[in-house]
């Protein structure tokens, strides 16, 4: 193996665990929901928080949704190039970088997740229904969540490296 091919799979054996992780968590409750629930059936948990089974046929928010059917192609074709940029990245990234790696390991997970669900069923299963009295949050998965986790911790890990590009520590950026 070249060094290069001996750097790839060792970044990504770094963070293979955690984009597996997110995959067989997101799986296995979409599984359980679909074997458990009625389509559109709705168990309260908390008074704002319900699990709700529905699919989604579009993208975030049901961008798409309504489209008529090529969103599903269109879709699954975005997903797997950005699982494959996404992969590559992680396979380029230096030790230290452990925030961005762990970031894009959930990015990455959740990605597949959602890309599974749409090449086996043509939508992906939403159950998570987080509201307030009648205004209800965008029904969303575990694969939904990690994707959202992965961002918001890239977002932290750019403001901390730009802080300490200035010489500042996180801690003391002004707003």
């Amino acid at each position: 193996m070249s060094q290069i091919q001996v750097k790839f799979v060792s970044m990504l054996r770094r963070w293979v665990w955690l984009s597996v992780l997110v995959v067989a968590l997101d799986q296995l409750s979409k599984l359980w929901v679909d074997g458990s629930m009625n389509l559109y059936e709705s168990i309260p948990v908390m008074p704002f928080f319900h699990l709700t089974y529905v699919r989604n046929l579009g993208a975030a928010f049901s961008f798409l949704g309504d489209a008529g059917g090529w969103q599903r192609w269109f879709f699954v074709a975005l997903s797997s190039v950005a699982s494959i940029g996404i992969t590559l990245w992680i396979s380029r990234l230096s030790r230290h970088e452990y925030w961005l790696g762990a970031a894009l390991a959930l990015i990455l997970g959740g990605a597949v997740g959602n890309l599974i669900d749409r090449v086996a069923y043509g939508y992906v299963i939403d159950f998570l229904d987080v509201f307030y009295q009648t205004h209800h949050w965008p029904t969303f998965n575990l694969a939904d969540s990690a994707i959202t986790v992965g961002a918001v911790i890239m977002l932290l890990d750019s403001f901390r490296q730009q802080g300490e590009e200035d010489g500042e520590p996180l801690s003391t950026i002004k707003h």
